[in-house]
């Protein structure tokens, strides 16, 4: 079993944060998902076609900004080309202005169901600053008619941590989206990435970005509410009702397989003996994508990754099992469950050393871990669970 990403570039504007590939010109909007289909015949005609895969993620980007006729002709081909399982979750990203329902029910068509929205927050200040494209009352009409169109799950994205940005003000934008009662809430801190607007910002001192405290206090309120509405924190930064996690997440998270179509799109392959797998991504070039063919057929995962070495729009990355454990590690400590010390030794011959022991034993009596297998963390520990987790690593001999 495995997953499909499928990554859209297109977007209307930059929001300041974002350091995604996207792009807002629509030179290359014509042919794009002709070339995205010819893509899907060349993956469908190799070793993929012999997987089944159970969810499907079209992200970006912003997919909503193509058109239904576009989506529709992506998921037939999908579900023509490969085994897509009768139950399969398959996700699309949307954005408010772009909802209305004619796109809703043709997306329902398609095979869509369950949609992605971003609504970072109610503040119409704040949505500015963001450069989001949105507006508040766009975003609840929005919320609205998803729910009259009766999609079977949806999720909805919240930022905090904004500059100037108060606790009770998460709490209003909490209250505010439990009006429409989603199942599902990824509510992310902000986070200043370099090549970005807001990087720009800070480094020329035009904002400051929000202090520590500030942030763990929002955090607490975030936890808090959605737990208040039946929504419980499974993952650092995702929450849910029961029975409305990401499927598709739990393919980052858990190393399953995943098949990345389309600019800069990411995937993750075990080699057939399990001893290694691999990671590579297309460039960011919507331009390059348009003038690059499809990989040829190919019949195994090293024949795959020795012609995308020679293919110009591609890299690639071996993992060995001691890199796989340190990830799987990295990854599965910050979801609910943790991980076993018995999956790293069994799946990744990857076992603990003294110094990383110690320090676990450490972070137990200091109430930031669970004092028994498998390793997770406490809500006081999820706070600062990435740099936690770093120290966890790096504690091990190379």
């Amino acid at each position: 079993m495995a997953g499909i990403y499928l990554h859209i570039p297109f977007c209307k504007q930059a929001c300041t944060y974002c350091d995604f590939y996207f792009e807002t010109s629509q030179k290359h909007r014509a042919g794009f998902t002709n070339r995205l289909l010819r893509e899907i015949d060349a993956a469908s005609d190799s070793f993929f076609s012999d997987t089944r895969f159970e969810t499907i993620y079209i992200g970006g980007g912003t997919p909503s900004r193509l058109s239904s006729e576009e989506v529709s002709s992506i998921l037939k081909r999908l579900h023509d080309r490969f085994t897509v399982d009768t139950n399969a979750e398959i996700t699309m990203e949307v954005n408010p202005d772009d909802i209305t329902q004619e796109k809703l029910q043709s997306w329902k068509d398609a095979g869509v169901n369950r949609l992605s929205i971003g609504i970072q927050t109610f503040d119409e200040n704040r949505l500015k600053f963001m450069n989001r494209a949105h507006t508040p009352d766009e975003a609840r009409n929005a919320l609205r008619m998803i729910s009259e169109a009766g999609f079977k799950s949806l999720t909805a994205d919240l930022i905090y941590g904004n500059p100037g940005q108060t606790a009770e003000s998460v709490r209003k934008d909490i209250a505010e989206l439990m009006r429409f009662d989603p199942p599902h809430i990824s509510a992310y801190t902000l986070t200043v990435e370099p090549n970005t607007r807001l990087g720009s910002m800070v480094r020329k001192n035009l904002v400051q970005p929000a202090e520590d405290d500030e942030v763990a206090l929002q955090m607490d309120v975030v936890v808090e509410e959605l737990r208040r509405h039946g929504i419980e924190r499974y993952e650092v930064s995702n929450f849910a009702k029961p029975g409305h996690e990401s499927k598709h997440n739990g393919a980052y998270w858990y190393h399953k397989n995943y098949l990345g179509l389309g600019p800069s799109a990411h995937s993750f392959w075990w080699d057939y003996d399990r001893e290694k797998a691999c990671r590579w991504f297309t460039k960011p070039s919507l331009k390059k994508y348009m003038e690059t063919d499809p990989l040829p057929l190919v019949k195994s995962l090293s024949e795959f990754v020795e012609s995308g070495e020679k293919w110009e729009l591609a890299e690639a990355e071996w993992l060995n099992l001691n890199q796989l454990g340190e990830e799987r590690l990295l990854t599965g400590m910050r979801t609910r469950e943790g991980v076993k010390e018995a999956e790293l030794n069994s799946r990744y011959d990857y076992e603990l050393s003294q110094n990383q022991i110690k320090f676990i034993d450490h972070l137990r009596q200091k109430g930031l871990m669970f004092p028994d297998d498998p390793l997770r963390f406490t809500s006081e520990g999820m706070k600062i669970a990435d740099y936690l987790i770093l120290d966890i690593i790096t504690k091990r001999p190379s």
